[in-house]
């Protein structure tokens, strides 16, 4: 079922270029543009507003997150898309400080990606109550689990080491200490096999624009355990989460199920370029995705520690301990960066040091595995890094 010839055939990649930075941001599927002229032109433009009714706007973030929650192992019906990650994160998480009344931690590693634990950080101060964030090394999160953590918020994959947490063992560990687990997947959906059910996750957020390729800018997701979803309470309780939006009653109450973790209006035109980029998922299974990942980033690996002993490995050498990722670390890492890239190989840097390259075998190969090892090779072993156009920082690294 498996056919990666096939799917690299659906990206519109720019030609000589090797693009290693989907987990930054996915490339543009080629059937992105013809879904959204017709939605702009068609819908939009001949529906008006009627398209909320005839072309299943409003219907979008749960059809959409059921294609979605079927990439993370989710039960049907329990994912919703809309409004961004980080306002995902805060409402799994208050949700999920409000379920266990009595207990102030909120349990998280210093690996984490930054924006989740700004947000922790803000909620706690909202909330007034005596709530602590308690960061611990990644390694030392399982010991650290005990009876005063109400909740256990991770990234499964570390944005910069591409470490992987073990999201079963994790969450079991949180449950038995009689804490919610919840998990971000920005790292994950799309590029691993995630089974958030199976796992018992509570909760699961994640973002659409990395390795799922909805675009810049592409709605989040938020996963809620079934058996949370009608006693989770909404923080953000905007409209659309409301049981009856269009009765437009002065209080509110929560929607169905997954429903009430609705905020605002869907954005349609970014949810018709993701449904139109999930259709890349239709000939592969997300086993054989991560399998092939894992044969490639092998590939990577060896090829570069050959090739450039100045660079340092940082993300772990056996796959099941990894993401989709693979990271070295150099001390002119920004500058290398900008020199791969302005030579074809495009991957991206994340501070101190950290050199990133995305694995993702929808349209990476053998081929761009070795001429990217080649790009590398000739940048770091002719320092072009050193050249003053190179050093000059961007707003984005």
């Amino acid at each position: 079922m498996s056919r990666f010839d096939e799917t690299k055939a659906l990206f519109a990649l720019p030609e000589g270029v090797v693009y290693m930075d989907g987990n930054s941001l996915g490339p543009l599927p080629r059937a992105v543009p013809g879904r959204l002229a017709a939605m702009v032109q068609d819908e939009w433009g001949e529906m008006l507003i009627t398209a909320w009714n005839r072309a299943g706007w409003m219907a979008a973030p749960r059809r959409v997150g059921d294609r979605v929650g079927a990439l993370i192992g989710a039960e049907p019906g329990s994912v919703v898309l809309g409004d961004t990650l980080s306002i995902k994160v805060y409402q799994a998480l208050a949700s999920a400080l409000e379920m266990r009344p009595g207990r102030k931690v909120i349990l998280s590693d210093t690996g984490n990606f930054p924006s989740d634990l700004y947000m922790a950080e803000g909620l706690v101060k909202s909330l007034g109550a005596g709530h602590e964030l308690r960061l611990v090394a990644p390694e030392a999160v399982a010991d650290a689990i005990d009876e005063d953590v109400a909740v256990l918020m991770l990234t499964e994959v570390d944005y910069r080491t591409g470490r992987r947490h073990d999201m079963p063992a994790l969450t079991a560990r949180a449950h038995e200490a009689g804490a919610l687990a919840i998990w971000d997947l920005a790292h994950s959906a799309g590029a691993l096999a995630v089974d958030v059910a199976g796992g018992g996750a509570d909760f699961a957020v994640g973002c659409s624009y990395k390795f799922l390729n909805g675009g810049p800018g592409a709605p989040a997701f938020i996963y809620v355990a079934p058996r949370h979803a009608e006693v989770a309470r909404p923080a953000l309780s905007g409209w659309l989460g409301h049981e009856a939006p269009f009765a437009f009653d002065i209080g509110y109450r929560p929607g169905e199920g997954v429903e009430r973790m609705r905020v605002g209006t869907p954005p349609m035109i970014q949810l018709a370029a993701l449904e139109a980029a999930l259709d890349a998922y239709d000939v592969v299974d997300m086993a054989a995705v991560a399998a092939r990942a894992g044969v490639l980033a092998d590939r990577f690996i060896a090829g570069v520690e050959a090739a450039c002993p100045d660079m340092t490995l940082v993300t772990p050498r056996d796959a099941s301990a990894r993401g989709s990722q693979v990271s070295f670390a150099h001390p002119e890492g920004y500058a290398a960066m900008q020199a791969v890239i302005a030579h074809g190989l495009i991957g991206d840097f994340r501070a101190p040091d950290i050199m990133r390259f995305g694995i993702t075998p929808l349209y990476l190969d053998e081929a761009d595995i070795d001429r990217a090892v080649e790009i590398l090779a000739d940048v770091m072993g002719r320092k072009l890094w050193a050249e003053p156009r190179y050093q000059v920082r961007q707003t984005v690294t």
